[in-house]
């Protein structure tokens, strides 16, 4: 859901800003799970992400497999073109802070 000054409020926390859209309890469980470690916190973040998907559509998951087993391949090929996740989010986050 976008806002009226064309951010989702996903990014507000990053930015230090508080969380407006969630309560005291929510805002506090934030905290603790950004204090847990990246595998655990990652694992919360899937379940989640699923949470929110609707309609489960069976195909998806057997396109997604293929995918990354395609993209597994040409990595261990050496033929994936990759980039580091620090430069890749400063240029996401760039991109949403100037909309």
């Amino acid at each position: 859901m976008q806002r009226r000054d064309g951010s989702c409020g996903l990014l507000a926390a990053r930015r230090g800003r508080r969380l407006r859209s969630v309560t005291k309890n929510a805002e506090h469980l934030l905290d603790e799970v950004l204090r847990l470690p990246e595998q655990e916190r990652a694992e919360i973040a899937a379940k989640l992400i699923e949470s929110l998907e609707q309609e489960v559509d069976a195909d998806v998951d057997g396109a997604w497999a293929d995918e990354i087993e395609r993209r597994c391949a040409a990595l261990d090929a050496g033929q994936a073109v990759t980039s580091d996740w620090n430069d890749v989010r400063r240029r996401i986050e760039e991109e949403i802070f100037r909309r």
